[in-house]
């Protein structure tokens, strides 16, 4: 079992000033060439078409978890809180580290087209034929299984799984800050000093002292403004929009025998659905990139013009609309038909709620899976109470939804051929 570093390593950070490594195992999984993947794809997706600060990846994104997840624990443990089991400590600082391991190119855009899922992915890596599987296993034979169990939220003990996995945990404190940071954004910072100072840890889970609920308030809030300002940006969606259609084309091509130009195998095998561990930890956004370089000469006109689109951000135009129906879609679907337009790529109309997000929900048991603890405060004496059924603040934010239906669409086309609209489509593409 391998110990401290002789010498304590230190990253420079932007939102944390500076991340530091203490233990020989997290020193090598960093060094490993699956979490060192985690630089060549991007935490926010297609984010940095709309604000182009956003290129920062899930390699930092996961440092700062993990560095949030220590300061915690350094804090329990100098404190000697008797709740924390300080043998956790680097399945703990493991888990953190390594929660997002498994994303891959474009994360969530990528996992609703070939109906993957990062954290399943995750586990294949620490549990598979990998150099993070080799690292962990010298802590112990067991050691990746329990790392696994963390992010499978499986593990024997909650409060090591809500350090990394709740309502109020290191992943989120730390891309909310990270986020808004290269964004250049201010309401999605909040005041992560004053937060650690008030958790602890009480019989079993992490709860936050009642002192401090103002604090955990701003955090909710810039959750809130976060998710509406960036996360569900319209923009950001359109080019979101067009990278599931380029792949989804893609696939569709495969399918047909279609005889691409060039092709990478790792690309062949996720359109395939054949994708092995292997070929998965070779995906990254420098491939796809490639790919839609190269697509983007292919003599499928339809798939040219998305990879052309997106790698230029010619993206769809949207206009807001109200709650459509079937017969309402089919006018619209005969509209592009007309206008020598696909409906099936070059239209589609999107809710924002169908993204992984979410602001808060006080209810940890509500049937749906994974879900994460909510936040509980502990009173002086030592009373726990979920923080909505006492901050007005959260309450008025919980299960609260806002957003309207846009309609995505190809403008120029439409523009040249807007004679064949009828005036009403006219009007609803605003072309007049």
């Amino acid at each position: 079992m391998k110990g401290k570093l002789t010498e304590e390593k230190v990253f420079k950070d932007p939102v944390h000033h500076y991340i530091y490594v203490q233990d020989q195992t997290i020193w090598d999984l960093i060094n490993t060439k699956e979490f060192q993947r985690l630089r060549r794809i991007r935490q926010l997706g297609t984010t940095y078409l709309t604000f182009h600060g956003a290129e920062h990846s899930r390699f930092s994104h996961s440092l700062g978890v993990y560095e949030i997840t220590r300061r915690v624990i350094s804090l329990f443990e100098r404190n000697e809180y008797p709740d924390w089991p300080r043998e956790e400590r680097l399945v703990s600082l493991c888990a953190a580290l390594l929660h997002d391991v498994g994303h891959g190119p474009f994360s969530h855009s990528l996992e609703d087209i070939f109906d993957t899922d990062h954290e399943e992915w995750t586990c294949a890596i620490l549990l598979g034929d990998t150099d993070i599987n080799a690292v962990l296993r010298q802590v112990g034979e067991d050691f990746p299984a329990k790392v696994a169990a963390v992010i499978q939220k499986t593990y024997p003990k909650p409060i090591v799984v809500s350090l990394i996995s709740s309502q109020m945990d290191a992943d989120r404190m730390d891309y909310l800050l990270r986020d808004a940071y290269y964004t250049g954004v201010n309401y999605g910072t909040f005041d992560l000093e004053r937060i650690l100072r008030v958790l602890r840890p009480y019989r079993g889970k992490i709860v936050v002292k009642e002192s401090g609920m103002h604090a955990v308030e701003d955090y909710l809030m810039s959750r809130y403004q976060m998710y509406w300002q960036i996360y569900f940006h319209p923009v950001t969606r359109s080019s979101e929009i067009i990278l599931r259609q380029i792949f989804r084309r893609a696939q569709e091509l495969h399918g047909q025998g279609y005889t691409f130009k060039w092709m990478a195998k790792p690309l062949e095998k996720l359109l395939a659905n054949q994708l092995s561990l292997q070929d998965y930890v070779k995906l990254d956004e420098s491939l796809a990139q490639t790919a839609f370089a190269e697509w983007a000469d292919e003599p499928d006109e339809l798939l040219s013009d998305l990879c052309l689109r997106f790698l230029n951000r010619q993206l769809y135009k949207y206009v807001t609309i109200e709650n459509p129906d079937e017969t309402w879609l089919a006018e619209l679907a005969e509209a592009l038909l007309a206008a020598g337009l696909n409906p099936d790529y070059h239209m589609e109309i999107d809710y924002p709620f169908d993204l992984p997000y979410d602001v808060y929900r006080p209810d940890q048991n509500n049937g749906e899976k994974r879900e994460k603890a909510p936040i509980l405060l502990l009173d002086n004496e030592d009373r726990i109470s979920e923080i909505s059924v006492k901050s007005d603040i959260v309450r008025s934010i919980t299960g609260l939804r806002q957003g309207q239906y846009h309609l995505y669409f190809p403008e120029e086309p439409l523009r040249a051929n807007k004679s064949l609209l009828s005036d009403r489509m006219r009007q609803l593409f605003k072309l007049d």
